[in-house]
This record gives structure tokens, C-alpha cells and sequence, in this order.
């Protein structure tokens, strides 16, 4: 399967977060409504953007609230 738009390692950084933040305010009107060939497409861009990203910030800033110990504080 191909994506559509730029290939994901050509993006700067800017615009790889942009496009990663529009995937994922625009994945639950995807997933419950769009056809399989989208939801496909979809499903394929992000991934190739979120492992670009990934490769680029292997260290990336992780919050500990997200973490099981964080969440055991905040119940």
C-alpha cells in the first residue's frame, strides 16, 4: 500500500508534528466513519509518520504521569 503526501523522512520536524498532530485529531472521524480504503490509508500514514518520528527522537521527553507509577499516584 502507498501513502499519499510527503515522504515522512523528507519532513522537517515542524512540519512531521503538524502532520502527526492533524492525524490524530482526525483519527476516531476516520475510524468510525470513513471507508476501509481510508481508514487504510490512514492507518498506514501514521504509522510512517510516528516511526519517522520515533527514529528521530529516540529519547524523547516521556512524562511520568503517563507511566504505571503515575498513574498508581493519581489513584
Amino acid at each position: 500500500m502507498t501513502t499519499m503526501g510527503i515522504d515522512a523522512g523528507e519532513l522537517n520536524d515542524d512540519d512531521l508534528v503538524r502532520e502527526l498532530r492533524q492525524l490524530h485529531a482526525t483519527r476516531s472521524e476516520t475510524f468510525f466513519h470513513g471507508s476501509d480504503d481510508a481508514l487504510a490509508t490512514h492507518t498506514s500514514r501514521t504509522h510512517e509518520l510516528e516511526t519517522e518520528y520515533l527514529r528521530r527522537y529516540p529519547e524523547r521527553e516521556i512524562d511520568p504521569m503517563r507511566l504505571r507509577e503515575g498513574a498508581r499516584q493519581r489513584s
